[in-house]
């Protein structure tokens, strides 16, 4: 689902129209021309589906292999939109809240088997969407009021077209240049986790508190990021079941999150510019920077923190 060259282009020539699309004042509706159809301009066109009766397995593989944080859930044939699996729900299902019921109850805690279940059984089915004749507008409101990653798009029979998500409203607003500071606009009250917190603890707090990532502190060192997309990786890397015994979700998910941290961790400074952030954050295909002051953590500030403060300028 990543963007191509083409789309970049349509999008940033948009943004330097003149004449009736011309931004003027500042003002939110001026900061994004209001053209129909304009979100197929940013919007990913060839976007990878499966059907409902894939595996939770299966979908897993795709969104690991591809490096997705989401996938649409299709009819064969007609395309038609049904549903949408994420990080999160894979989380969810893994013993982060009410999906894991799925391994708990109906398989008695074994995720080998429960992963074989299709993916209609953990998927999203009242899925937020937009027509391909919507504007960048439409979607950036709805990212940014209901706190949505991804926006499928559907022409008039409901059938999926494209994709649009926050890191697309991020890359055309950040052309809007911002005289807001990272500090600005940072979360800084944080739930943060202990490099042995159980894999499970971190999926829980996630979950319940629709985090996508959690800092990993202790003692205020800071010693990574986790995110929802690091703990589907693991299952989709199939490093769950090598370290299976006896096929019990509980015996990984009890793992302490360190094991799932890498060696790339790109930070912030709250004296950088909002441009700069967002800057860094397409440089890299990250979500989030840790915001350091000398070398304690101070908060956080992510794609959403962003087109939020992009819109709000």
């Amino acid at each position: 689902m990543r963007m191509n060259d083409r789309s970049i282009k349509q999008g940033d020539k948009l943004l330097k129209m003149h004449g009736k699309f011309d931004r003027g004042p500042i003002e939110f509706k001026s900061h994004i021309v209001q053209q129909e159809g304009e979100i197929m301009a940013i919007a990913t066109r060839n976007v990878v589906s499966i059907p409902q009766t894939t595996s939770i397995m299966g979908a897993v593989d795709t969104m690991t292999k591809c490096g997705f944080r989401r996938l649409p859930v299709t009819d064969p044939g007609t395309k038609k939109l049904r549903g949408i699996i994420t990080a999160g729900d894979v989380i969810n299902f893994m013993g982060g809240g009410e999906k894991y019921h799925l391994v708990q109850v109906k398989h008695g805690g074994n995720l080998i088997a429960a992963v074989n279940e299709s993916v209609r059984e953990i998927m999203t089915q009242k899925v937020e969407t937009l027509y391909d004749t919507a504007k960048i507008s439409d979607a950036v409101s709805i990212i940014v009021k209901k706190k949505i990653g991804g926006l499928p798009i559907v022409d008039k029979d409901g059938a999926l077209v494209a994709i649009a998500t926050e890191r697309d409203a991020m890359r055309v607003l950040a052309a809007e240049r911002s005289d807001l500071l990272v500090e600005d606009i940072m979360t800084d009250k944080l739930q943060v986790t202990h490099p042995e917190s159980p894999i499970s603890s971190a999926t829980r707090d996630m979950t319940q508190h629709r985090y996508r990532r959690l800092p990993v502190v202790s003692d205020e060192v800071m010693y990574g990021i986790i995110t929802a997309t690091d703990i589907m990786r693991y299952l989709g890397n199939r490093e769950v079941f090598s370290r299976l015994s006896t096929g019990n979700a509980a015996e990984v998910m009890g793992l302490p999150v360190r094991t799932l941290l890498s060696g790339d961790l790109f930070t912030t400074t709250p004296e950088k510019s909002i441009n700069q952030a967002a800057k860094e954050m397409l440089e890299h295909n990250i979500g989030a920077l840790p915001v350091i002051e000398g070398s304690r953590l101070i908060g956080l500030v992510t794609e959403f923190d962003l087109v939020r403060a992009f819109t709000q300028e």
